[in-house]
């Protein structure tokens, strides 16, 4: 049942990310960085890159991690606790960490991309592995 760690861990820095993007949008609007209107629809006039950096990974943090939750939430409902998945669930974490860090920091493209493709073939290995774990029970 450990595997709820990592997935709060990385429920932490999802509102982390999601709570900055909220602050840089009212700090960027009252400063004048961008025009209020441009929050209505998200278009039409240029906001500030940083507010478009943290905007793009809050919503990196709702795609692929989902697979991730998905598969948390399998684990827990068929009580499997295994020190392998475990270990990849903190992997996973711990990328999604770089990937934001690097994201909202000097956002290289491709140390970014190395970050969501390690990443992301970390939750297809656990996939894998629990229908491995699942046809070895049958």
């Amino acid at each position: 049942m450990e595997i709820i760690y990592p997935m709060f861990a990385l429920v932490v820095l999802t509102f982390v990310i999601g709570f900055s993007t909220g602050i840089s949008r009212l700090v960027s609007a009252k400063k004048g960085h961008v025009d209020r209107r441009y929050f209505k629809l998200l278009s039409g006039y240029a906001p500030p890159d940083y507010i478009v950096k943290l905007g793009r990974n809050f919503s990196n943090l709702l795609e692929v991690p989902v697979l991730f939750y998905a598969i948390g939430i399998i684990l827990l409902a068929l009580g499997i606790n295994n020190s392998l998945m475990l270990g990849f669930a903190w992997a996973f974490v711990g990328l999604r960490v770089i990937h934001s860090f690097i994201h909202v920091t000097y956002n290289n493209p491709i140390h970014r991309f190395l970050a969501f493709l390690l990443s992301s073939s970390i939750v297809l290995i656990m996939w894998v592995q629990l229908i491995l774990i699942i046809s070895q029970k049958t």
